[in-house]
């Protein structure tokens, strides 16, 4: 008998992982929906990031996540659900966020809450005792939540520490062959990350993000308390995070020898997160142009944004992208 011929072994086995990408429609919805129920990992769109989803209340599952992306098993993860009466099956929620629930959900918000339920996966949390939950905006995030009707854990769909993903081409990228799909609805509208809000006898700020805290603030009607604690409590804590292959400096006003400088205003430019100083713009294409940046410059030079609205979100993710690794 012939001996197996090692290369034909390394072939089957590539293509027996190789990540689908399924369109947006009923189709593609119900196949991505099937794939979760069935445990594995699936990525998709949301208003804010792509997601890679697995079935939270499948440990096994859940742990493919972590897999795929090699992320620390000591950063939670957000579940995702269709709607609020789902979350509220799965967390303690104060009378005093319903104002902002009923203006922000289906939203870029997430809420860290004190669990009601032990439905969802001890890895989900990290093993605390609260739990990370959204309502996504994006219609076909919410339709395959609904096919699933179980809390889908879900961080960005990107190797862990790096750029987060706003179209699928960004998903399969970092994860073809370490998934078993992306849903491919496009591009990103909001590009950051939700806002993650806790409670401690007041709201929280726990990470800013795609939802403002003016606006938090608004629809509470009193204000949000910061917290720089460096116990981790919620996702996107890490210190080291969202960054690129390329040396990253902040609050540049001109590049240096050998970098692509990422302007702020400035008027128009290939290399420009908003000619007219839009943070709402700048948001939307951070993470994109990013990438495009990662793909030709070793280094890359950012110019300041406004410490203001959703550029507190920006500088976040910047000050993380560029720390130590």
């Amino acid at each position: 008998m012939r001996a197996p011929d090692p290369s034909q072994a390394k072939r089957r086995d590539r293509s027996e992982q190789r990540t689908e990408r399924l369109f947006a429609d009923e189709a593609g919805i119900k196949r991505a929906a099937d794939l979760i129920l069935s445990g594995k990992t699936v990525s998709f769109a949301t208003e804010t990031v792509y997601g890679l989803g697995a079935d939270a209340t499948n440990s096994a599952a859940v742990a493919a996540i972590y897999a795929a992306k090699e992320r620390p098993q000591f950063n939670p993860l957000i579940a995702h659900v269709a709607d609020v009466s789902a979350a509220d099956a799965l967390v303690c929620i104060p009378p005093a966020l319903e104002p902002l629930i009923s203006d922000h959900w289906p939203g870029p918000l997430t809420l860290v809450l004190p669990k009601k339920s032990d439905m969802v996966s001890d890895l989900v949390t990290a093993g605390l005792s609260t739990l990370a939950v959204r309502v996504p905006a994006r219609a076909s995030a919410r339709a395959m939540l609904r096919a699933v009707n179980r809390p889908v854990a879900a961080p960005s769909a990107n190797p862990s520490g790096r750029i987060s993903p706003t179209t699928a081409d960004h998903v399969l990228s970092g994860l073809d062959g370490k998934i078993a799909a992306v849903l491919d609805d496009g591009p990103c509208d909001v590009g950051l990350e939700s806002t993650i809000l806790g409670w401690e006898d007041g709201p929280v700020l726990l990470r800013a993000g795609g939802l403002s805290v003016e606006a938090i603030e608004t629809a509470l009607n009193c204000s949000v308390r910061s917290t720089k604690g460096e116990a981790i409590t919620a996702p996107g804590q890490l210190l080291s995070h969202y960054a690129p292959q390329a040396a990253l400096r902040l609050n540049a006003t001109q590049a240096e020898p050998e970098e692509l400088l990422l302007r702020f205003g400035d008027g128009p430019s290939d290399w420009t997160l908003s000619p007219t100083g839009d943070l709402t713009e700048a948001a939307a294409n951070l993470f994109a142009m990013l990438h495009r940046a990662d793909r030709v410059a070793t280094r890359i030079a950012v110019m300041p944004i406004p410490q203001t609205g959703l550029g507190l979100a920006i500088n976040d993710r910047l000050n993380r992208a560029a720390a130590p690794r």
